[in-house]
């Protein structure tokens, strides 16, 4: 059967059985709210999946909603783009949850899963917004910071990434943001620390090495300050979480 054959097909049955997709419109609209930082709005908007309005893409229903989330995550990551998120940042993120959709099990897990995602990507949005606040040498530093965590960032390169002296970077950072270089520094390679111990097998120690901590024994220590337990504790807490999600009863 050819394309033409096929979508007429689909057409007819479509209008058979009172089949319609979601307003292009409200969509449209949905994804703007997200690429707005606009939580209360991308609620408002949020239709969860198996609802009347979601194509058939495949005839196993856990992987009809896989397809349908795949989809939507290509689709929010191209707005939050256009709308100023760094692009490395958003298709990171989409890389994460299109992996995470890749294993999951059951149908409730996809939709939580849903959710989820689309808040992650509202809060990116509304930080990325408060980021425009700061002035142009302090948005430097931030974007230098977030590309080079792999690597060991000094005071100083920060002020030839922003064309002003050390003690003038040091101050206008701690001003604007309310926490000093250094201690932003920590709390974005931290954040990155988690992402790898949930996602990924490398142990601690090739994880304190990766972010350019200097002893592991003092990324341990920075880890529990941020989250309150160790490297080890956050992963294990975690894994159980997972897998006693994969363990419930699942429904006939």
């Amino acid at each position: 059967m050819g394309i033409q054959d096929e979508l007429a097909k689909v057409e007819f049955k479509n209008r058979e059985y009172l089949i319609k997709h979601i307003s292009y419109d409200r969509e449209m609209a949905f994804y703007q709210s997200i690429g707005n930082g606009d939580m209360e709005e991308m609620k408002r908007l949020f239709i969860p999946f198996n609802v009347e309005g979601f194509g058939k893409l495949s005839e196993n229903p856990l992987r009809n909603l896989k397809y349908h989330l795949i989809i939507t995550v290509a689709m929010i990551t191209r707005y939050v783009i256009e709308a100023g998120l760094e692009m490395e940042a958003a298709y990171n993120l989409s890389d994460i949850y299109i992996r995470k959709i890749d294993v999951c099990g059951d149908e409730d897990s996809i939709r939580k899963i849903h959710e989820e995602l689309c808040e992650a990507y509202v809060k990116r949005m509304q930080a990325c917004k408060r980021r425009r606040l700061y002035s142009k040498p302090v948005s430097q530093c931030i974007d230098y910071i977030y590309d080079n965590l792999h690597e060991k960032i000094s005071l100083e390169d920060l002020a030839e990434v922003s064309g002003v002296s050390s003690s003038y970077i040091s101050k206008l950072f701690h001003s604007e943001v309310g926490i000093t270089i250094a201690q932003y520094i920590q709390k974005k390679k931290i954040e990155a620390a988690k992402n790898l111990l949930l996602f990924t097998d490398y142990s601690i120690t090739d994880i304190s090495n990766y972010m350019q901590f200097s002893t592991e024994s003092y990324f341990i220590s920075v880890f529990r300050k941020f989250c309150g337990v160790t490297p080890k504790k956050f992963r294990e807490v975690h894994f159980r979480s997972k897998l006693s999600k994969s363990a419930s009863p699942k429904d006939d």
